[in-house]
């Protein structure tokens, strides 16, 4: 068994045009300073990353990380959550999902779907380049608008959609093979794969493809009202990336798993900062070390309450205190005896 690494923390909702959270260093220093081991960096922050530099240029990545890793922590993965997500873009959704992409592919679409493969091949090298072997990111969704289908869904459409977003993915994922990285998706609502099962059609539909990996991340499956344990039973060999970030689901008799449209505070499912919500950590952190998932632990703060800072403060803590020190040995070992078959057919009454 291993332990898992950690604790370290997403950048994504800390990034700021204030100092310290629009520079990559002194983000680092902010980090380390509260106790963390480990920063995974948004590549859609062009203050804080030029992944255009850093996939071309092998020199320009081992100098950028080792700024970083001068101020005592370390990459634990890129992400490219916001282009994965125009990888894959149904119509109903062009207007709003322009706001991720450069304004020169606004109003767009094909023109916006090539600069999101691009910009998830050049993470793939700058991955490689930077000694990484997980990347984090979204699948992007062509079916979501029909997930509870009213009308019903025509024959064959979820099929057909999943061959689409596979055709999609698929000279990306052989990018990422090239280079020896996986891509772990985050199972979100909004993204065709959300849970269990969408991920294992896609696969299928990817032909298994080795690098289509898993980002686990308790907080959506609290909020879908999913078994977040078992999960871990069932894709315990596809886990390879790792959100910590807690989460609470309360129905009444006015709302439940949709939220009426209600804003974050007000919905019966609401993400919190760690050890405010309802996730059993301690749980997730055994079945992960029982496993041997070797991923690293990263906070990714979403609060409708706690202000960020605060929950970034706490998050470091709590994270350590339930990453297991793994045993080497068995707790009966004081004991045991070494093997004597002539003793076993004796216990077993065997000649």
């Amino acid at each position: 068994m291993k332990s898992i690494k950690g604790p370290a923390i997403f950048l994504a909702q800390f990034v700021d045009d204030e100092p310290p959270f629009n520079d990559i260093v002194a983000f680092s220093k902010w980090a380390k300073s509260l106790g963390y081991k480990g920063i995974q960096i948004p590549t859609w922050e062009t203050g804080l990353i030029d992944i255009e530099k850093v996939a071309n240029s092998k020199t320009y990545a081992e100098e950028y990380k080792g700024k970083i890793e001068e101020t005592g922590v370390q990459i634990t993965e890129l992400s490219t959550h916001l282009q994965g997500q125009l990888v894959a873009v149904n119509p109903a959704y062009d207007t709003m999902f322009d706001a991720f992409a450069p304004e020169e592919v606004h109003g767009k679409p094909k023109e916006r779907q090539k600069w999101a493969v691009n910009q998830l091949k050049m993470a793939a090298k700058a991955s490689a380049n930077l000694g990484l072997d997980a990347h984090a990111s979204f699948s992007g969704g062509l079916m979501w608008h029909t997930v509870y289908p009213w009308p019903q869904r025509p024959a064959g459409l979820v099929d057909d959609g999943f061959k689409a977003l596979a055709d999609l993915w698929k000279p990306i994922l052989n990018e990422f093979d090239e280079q020896g990285v996986d891509v772990c998706y985050e199972l979100h609502p909004g993204e065709d794969l959300h849970d269990g099962i969408t991920y294992e059609r896609f696969l299928e539909a990817t032909g298994n493809h080795p690098r289509a990996r898993i980002l686990y991340d308790p907080s959506h499956f609290v909020l879908q009202q999913l078994d977040y344990l078992e999960f871990i039973d069932i894709y315990k060999d596809y886990i390879e990336a790792f959100h910590v970030k807690d989460a609470e689901f309360n129905p009444t008799g006015r709302s439940g798993v949709y939220g009426g449209y209600q804003s974050w505070i007000d919905r019966p499912g609401r993400f919190r900062s760690l050890g405010d919500g309802q996730v059993d950590f301690g749980g997730i952190f055994t079945k992960l070390s029982q496993y041997d998932i070797d991923c690293w632990a990263v906070l990714e703060w979403e609060c409708c309450i706690k202000h960020p800072e605060q929950g970034a403060e706490e998050g470091a803590p709590f994270i350590q205190d339930h990453i297991i020190r793994v045993t080497e040995k068995a707790f009966d070992d004081f004991a045991g005896s070494g093997p004597d078959k002539e003793l076993n057919k004796k216990i077993l009454g065997i000649d």
